[in-house]
């Protein structure tokens, strides 16, 4: 893969994160019409049904319910794809989504990933080193005296 498809790759894994990460929160507005018009390259028709698509994918996120964290990262996934997609097509969109994702994680603050758990487990001398955010449980112990 060339270095230039891995960048418009990495662009389009934070433009999925970005877009799925503002639903909930004040900012889905503008990154609702902004993904829109990325996609749509100026035809009003298919803005218009990017924001309808858009807004089904919103649907589907808030009546996951338990299922959040599973339908979180499969619209993250698919809207990658898209944007993968997007950017093969049209390379000179890059620009105008890196200024959208920055747009939108600058009102959303949605740069992460979403939650991520951790379960580390370190035994007799070894060592941990646990970076990051979310939910942690370390646990610290001998093979011979459990934890």
């Amino acid at each position: 893969m060339s270095m230039l498809a891995e960048a418009l790759g990495g662009l389009a894994a934070a433009g999925g994160t970005a877009l799925v990460g503002a639903v909930a929160t004040d900012g889905w507005h503008l990154a609702r019409r902004g993904f829109a018009r990325i996609f749509g390259r100026g035809d009003q028709g298919r803005i218009v049904a990017l924001e309808e698509r858009l807004e089904r994918t919103r649907a589907a996120l808030e009546a996951a319910g338990p299922d959040a964290a599973r339908v979180r990262l499969e619209q993250q996934a698919a809207w990658t794809a898209r944007l993968e997609d997007l950017l093969s097509d049209h390379p000179e969109a890059a620009e105008e989504l890196r200024a959208l994702v920055e747009q939108v994680v600058g009102a959303t603050g949605t740069s992460s990933a979403g939650d991520v758990v951790q379960h580390a487990i370190a035994l007799d001398y070894s060592q941990q080193i646990v970076q990051g955010h979310g939910h942690q449980t370390n646990v610290f112990g001998s093979r011979g005296g459990g934890a």
